[in-house]
């Protein structure tokens, strides 16, 4: 059922009001530290420059490194849309400023 309602949600003010009323503080620093994490790995950052910049244990790390290599892919769906949608978002914004000239 939660990820019924989160798929309810509509835009990125809509996720931040529900998340923040669903999780702790603390779980929502958690949750933003791995992505972090995963986007760093995905870049191929060392560890040690990954644990410098957002605090993240060795641990931490680990596991979410193996998620990237070992998991159901779900980070690489993401990376991929997100991926997409910045150039969709590009190519729109590239589009208005030509039809301004």
């Amino acid at each position: 059922m939660l990820f019924e309602a989160i798929l309810t949600l509509e835009n990125k003010e809509e996720c931040y009001s529900f998340f923040e009323d669903l999780c702790t503080v603390n779980e929502l620093l958690s949750l933003s530290q791995r992505f972090e994490v995963a986007t760093m790995l995905r870049k191929h950052d060392t560890y040690l420059k990954i644990a410098e910049k957002t605090g993240a244990s060795t641990a931490t790390i680990s596991r979410v490194n193996r998620s990237l290599n070992y998991g159901d892919d779900g980070y690489a769906l993401v990376f991929a849309r997100m991926n997409s949608m910045k150039g969709f978002i590009e190519s729109e914004a590239k589009a208005e400023s030509e039809s301004a000239d």
